[in-house]
């Protein structure tokens, strides 16, 4: 700055001097160079170099709301559940509650008393930019926002939306979702399942160098590990992410929080019989790189005879459930889709997981209300009392359980017959 001032005083005393017009320009350019190269990346107002872009902020907004959200907009119901993956009512309750929780997104009027953004150009660029999977300065002519503004409202609106419906469209489930849960299990002929457990990868394309080693694993490039659990209807109970992509599913389940709860007494205790026999807690379907643990129900590699071959290609089957909800996800929200462009970790567990949250919001409202499932003999909710808190070997024995290989192979064993008993006569 004190230079600066230098340079500027001796301009003006050489101007006042000597009639250089040469001179001054020169040393006007130079000047202009550095105040560039200082403050580059940098946002700041009026700024030397600094292109000016009248967007028409107003008819940008006018434009958006005639097109989808009048009364009689020019493109219909059809064209919103494309374009924004959701119904226009959800949408509208995911803004409001966002514009409610962030005064970001509250339109505002600058000093010279000129509106600024709405709040549905700012949540229709963010939902743009999870939809598509575009860069941040693709619906600017469109839309009337900024590249860096457009970052912005993408970062707060996933923030906004993990913080006011996480708990909700997050949750582990509860006792009367495990009773809906068994009841589908027991329909589709395995009774006490949870739903299907899997991992999908992320590809990292800004993953810093220095990361890169350990973020990329049997796909040879960065990419960051969602471990996630869904069950019949696509819903997503249960998503970790975070882990780097050198990690396998043995290692994402060894560090996720799926068990923890079950292990600490803490999760409602599932009651069902299978072939005779009883079990006090639920399985969930997984590939063969899972461990052989009573809370896994594999399938049978090369099997022999037919009651083997059909659990085989029954398992498999329903198995699909957890790849099914990672394409839907993956198709509604094409940024999780492709090469994750953000820097920092922090910023992509945000997304996915705000991702996650408008997932299973989807599904509630086009869920089929006359969906209904025979709750007869699955038994009554169990209440637990989070206040419990389990001794050493309370806990290590929980933790015996979940890992007996023994409880494995009898549960699959009795699989075997009871879906044999039931549909033997089909295959």
């Amino acid at each position: 700055m004190n230079d600066r001032r230098n340079l500027i005083q001796f301009l003006s005393d050489e101007s006042s001097s000597h009639d250089d017009d040469e001179f001054i320009f020169t040393v006007a350019q130079i000047m202009r160079e550095q105040y560039i190269n200082d403050h580059k990346g940098k946002h700041a107002g009026s700024m030397i170099g600094h292109q000016v872009v009248d967007r028409n902020r107003e008819a940008g907004h006018w434009r958006l709301y005639n097109d989808y959200f009048s009364e009689e907009p020019t493109y219909g119901p059809i064209y919103f559940m494309r374009r924004f993956r959701m119904r226009r009512s959800l949408f509208l309750r995911i803004m409001h509650v966002v514009e409610a929780h962030d005064d970001y997104f509250v339109q505002k009027r600058n000093a010279a008393g000129k509106l600024g953004l709405s709040c549905l150009q700012k949540i229709t660029a963010a939902f743009r930019m999870l939809a598509y999977g575009v860069a941040a300065d693709v619906i600017d002519d469109y839309v009337r926002i900024g590249e860096s503004t457009s970052i912005e409202s993408l970062k707060r609106m996933v923030k906004s939306i993990c913080e006011v419906f996480g708990d909700e469209y997050l949750r582990i489930p509860n006792e009367n979702d495990i009773i809906r849960l068994l009841a589908a299990g027991e329909e589709r002929g395995f009774p006490g399942m949870l739903g299907s457990i899997d991992c999908m990868h992320w590809r990292w394309k800004n993953c810093p160098t220095a990361w890169q080693g350990m973020y990329c694993g049997h796909v040879r490039e960065p990419t960051i590990i969602l471990e996630a659990v869904a069950s019949h209807d696509l819903w997503i109970w249960h998503a970790f992410f975070g882990l780097p992509g050198s990690h396998n599913d043995i290692n994402v389940l060894q560090r996720s929080p799926l068990f923890a709860k079950l292990a600490e007494g803490q999760a409602p205790k599932v009651n069902y019989t299978v072939n005779g026999h009883n079990y006090t807690m639920g399985y969930y379907l997984a590939d063969g790189i899972y461990p052989s643990w009573a809370t896994f129900v594999k399938t049978i590699q090369m099997p022999q005879g037919n009651k083997n071959k059909y659990f085989a290609k029954a398992q498999e089957a329903v198995r699909k459930d957890i790849e099914r909800a990672f394409g839907v996800l993956q198709a509604r929200f094409a940024i999780v889709r492709g090469p994750a462009r953000f820097w920092d970790p922090y910023t992509l567990g945000e997304i996915m997981r705000a991702c996650v949250i408008m997932h299973n919001m989807i599904i509630e409202d086009e869920r089929d209300d006359d969906l209904d499932f025979n709750f007869d003999g699955v038994g009554d909710p169990v209440i637990v009392s989070h206040e419990h808190t389990p001794d050493l070997d309370e806990f290590i024995d929980n933790y015996r359980k979940i890992k007996d290989k023994t409880m494995h192979t009898q549960l699959q064993d009795d699989l075997v017959e009871h879906l044999w008993q039931r549909h033997g006569n089909q295959y």
